[in-house]
């Protein structure tokens, strides 16, 4: 462990190997943050006792074992849940499924090979979060804006698929009459073909190849139609492969993640082969709204989108 005397920012504690510190100090730095200490992985051990306060952890998967990782990954969250802290945790592709198993969830973000700018605006949001940020204003309104335009949005599909359900329940009645009453919102009628929502994914996706993959970015759809195929389906999907299924950058895709999960629209179900792994699925408020959808576009004989 390195104590490090920093700037007049927000305390900041660094895990990381020594191969991917500097590039954490520089961002670390344009947030405004003030480095306490830099720890190794194999040190993980001692981050409590260089935390004192409400530091915002940062954490370096990159580059580090599996093995490493596992064991130090707990020890982080365990702090950070302990003392309501906020984390910033960077990884590569490949550490999707592990880091996102032991650190997702409320103050985490999880930045997938991120770029300078990309780790500046995290530790700043962690850093203001914390109540103590330094940070320029120009960096601290421009993340907060978009951060405010993601919660609306994230908050306007959870509106939308919580009034579904309702009305697919015919609006709270009993009588079998009441749930026809709403036009297209009457439960299935019959069992949903997963071949059908996984022909509307591959369309979803034909149109990237005439208009450019940046053009239609909805992640929140898509990984809801993906994972309402996997349900159907009887599969699972590892949060890798929710990933995948978003469409877009994978730190975009885990912050839709980490935010559709604290909404209770997706749910963590642990791998029971792994524990260092976890799979993702619809909640059941969610697959009764998406089953209602369904039903609500074939009533009115439009494809569903």
């Amino acid at each position: 462990m390195q104590d490090r005397p920093g700037g007049d920012g927000f305390d900041v504690v660094l895990v990381a190997e020594p191969a991917f510190v500097t590039e954490a100090d520089e961002a670390i730095a344009l947030a405004g943050g003030r480095l306490l200490a830099t720890i190794g992985w194999d040190d993980a051990g001692a981050v409590a006792d260089a935390s004192p306060g409400q530091p915002v952890l940062v954490v370096e998967a990159e580059g580090v074992s599996d093995d490493v990782l596992a064991a130090g990954l707990p020890l982080v969250r365990e702090l950070a849940e302990a003392r309501g802290l906020h984390v910033v945790a960077v990884l590569g592709r490949a550490q999707i499924d592990l880091v996102a198993e032991a650190l997702m969830g409320p103050g985490a973000q999880l930045l997938c090979e991120p770029s300078l700018a990309e780790r500046v605006a995290a530790i700043a949001v962690a850093g203001q979060a914390s109540g103590e940020t330094m940070l320029a204003d120009g960096w601290r309104e421009g993340e907060a804006e978009r951060l405010k335009k993601l919660n609306e949005e994230v908050a306007r599909i959870a509106e939308v698929l919580a009034r579904l359900a309702k009305r697919g329940e015919g609006g709270g009645g009993d009588e079998v009459g009441d749930r026809h009453l709403s036009f297209g919102f009457a439960p299935p009628a019959t069992e949903v073909d997963p071949a059908a929502i996984r022909q509307t994914i591959r369309g979803r996706r034909m149109r990237d190849g005439f208009f450019g993959e940046n053009l239609f970015e909805d992640p929140a759809w898509d990984m809801l139609l993906d994972l309402y195929a996997s349900y159907l389906e009887g599969g699972r999907v590892s949060v890798s492969s929710l990933c995948i299924a978003a469409a877009v950058a994978p730190t975009t895709a885990l912050r839709w993640i980490g935010k559709m999960t604290e909404l209770h629209l997706f749910e963590r179900q642990p791998d029971p082969a792994d524990r260092r792994r976890a799979f993702m699925a619809l909640s059941p408020r969610a697959v009764k709204a998406m089953g209602g959808y369904v039903a609500a576009t074939r009533r009115a004989g439009v494809p569903i989108a």
